[in-house]
């Protein structure tokens, strides 16, 4: 790791949280003095994040961009609307549709004229259409268009999304392009028409390095990319270097976090809730619920009176196999076509205590019970809303794995064992005209 000055290494480390969280910045994005700091330690952080995880970083007077390495397929990270809705395939349909239109376009474009350009691509993509006449098809649109105006790809000059969304015949926009970072954005590795699976997605991209070091490389990934890192998750030769001191010191030199190690793994524990996609425990119905759900499902399988099972449970999910399965053919063009395989992996499934679907029901009725009156209205009236949503959580915190029938209580849900809660009493609502007494 490139040598800091003690004094400036508090930057540093700041600078590097916000690259690795955000992997795209913009002179507003994720605000407005993210930029200056990364182009301050622009030539550090390319040397340090290409030596200790294999990133490439590319920093311009007006974005810096990094270029990860995915070493496996991530459902947990997808992209969201400004509400913390998570897109479905045709927000990202709509999305790498209008982000190819902007590439095409001048310097400003009307949300009308974006519109029309996706609606006609969409016409070429069997089973999308984009109908602005169909309220829900102009929602998904301008949820894609949102997260291009958060990221500085779009800035509103004139009218409001909101008014094109509600009245498309009376309501308009118009948006300046900034081209530099559209073309940040629209950086793919490899064209996908040249590959039959989504496996040629993954793997070093040319400029990365290829050497000895590369497990110690993949480690170091897992640490800044996922909630755990648990051991029965890698490969032979990367467990030993999970809990070796130099790979846990330059991950934590280099973010200024603090690595908690366990028997079972390490996760890197961040107190100021910035580098983290989802802070736990925090505010909110479902997180809070998912809190005290983490806690109960802590008691149960730590219980020496209660015998849970013990299922298998392998990291990969089976989400390789799904998506190429919906790849079609005719898209792929022979010629240049690449057969990617992924790396053959000798990862042991672990065997964790299952918990049952019909006892997490019931635990998170007996919650709605206790607590109810403090939840957000929508899920006092929906309980199995709510345990859905609180599960997910835990699955996407790497606390739970979902099953069938149920889930798996992975090892750093213990952690929450013994969760206190304190329920605040709202005060009376004061009268402002007390009644008159009878004479």
């Amino acid at each position: 790791m490139t040598v800091i000055p003690p004094l400036a290494l508090g930057d540093y480390q700041r600078a590097a949280r916000i690259i690795l969280a955000n992997h795209l910045v913009t002179p507003q994005y994720p605000d407005r003095i993210a930029l200056p700091l990364l182009r301050r330690w622009a030539t550090e952080l390319r040397a340090d994040m290409l030596d200790l995880f294999g990133y490439r970083l590319e920093v311009t007077e007006s974005t810096a961009r990094l270029f990860p390495v995915a070493d496996r397929l991530d459902p947990t990270q997808p992209a969201r609307t400004a509400t913390d809705r998570i897109f479905d395939r045709r927000r990202y349909a709509y999305l790498t549709l209008a982000l190819a239109a902007l590439g095409r376009a001048g310097d400003q474009i009307t949300l009308s004229e974006l519109a029309a350009h996706v609606a006609a691509e969409t016409a070429r993509v069997r089973g999308l259409e984009l109908a602005t006449e169909r309220s829900a098809d102009r929602d998904a649109f301008v949820d894609a268009v949102g997260w291009l105006a958060t990221r500085g790809a779009i800035a509103l000059a004139d009218g409001d999304a909101g008014g094109w969304a509600s009245d498309p015949e009376s309501g308009e926009a118009l948006y300046d392009i900034d081209r530099t970072v559209v073309l940040a954005l629209f950086r793919p590795p490899r064209a996908l028409q040249h590959l039959h699976s989504v496996a040629g997605l993954l793997g070093n991209e040319d400029g990365a390095t290829h050497d000895g070091h590369e497990p110690a490389r993949r480690v170091r990934r897992a640490l800044v990319e996922r909630p755990v890192v648990y051991v029965d998750d890698l490969q032979p030769e990367e467990r030993a270097l999970l809990t070796t001191g130099r790979v846990l010191r330059d991950v934590e030199r280099l973010t200024g976090l603090h690595a908690e190690r366990r028997a079972e793994g390490v996760a890197l524990i961040d107190t100021s809730g910035r580098f983290s996609d989802t802070r736990f425990p925090s505010t909110g119905t479902l997180a809070q619920v998912a809190l005290l759900l983490a806690g109960e499902i802590a008691e149960r399988v730590l219980d020496p009176d209660v015998e849970s099972a013990l299922l298998e449970h392998a990291a990969d999910d089976g989400i390789r196999d799904q998506l190429d399965s919906a790849i079609p053919d005719s898209t792929v063009f022979e010629a240049l076509a690449e057969v990617a395989e992924p790396e053959a992996t000798a990862i042991t499934p672990g065997a964790f205590p299952f918990v049952e679907d019909s006892w997490l029901a019931e635990t998170v009725h007996e919650l709605v019970a206790l607590y109810g009156k403090t939840f957000a209205a929508q899920w006092q009236a929906d309980p199995d809303g709510l345990r859905a949503g609180a599960v997910a959580l835990l699955v996407r915190l790497r606390l739970a794995a979902q099953v069938d029938g149920g889930i798996l209580a992975l090892p750093a849900i213990a952690r929450y064992r013994g969760v206190v809660v304190d329920v605040r009493s709202r005060p009376p609502e004061s009268v402002l005209f007390a009644e008159s007494e009878a004479i």
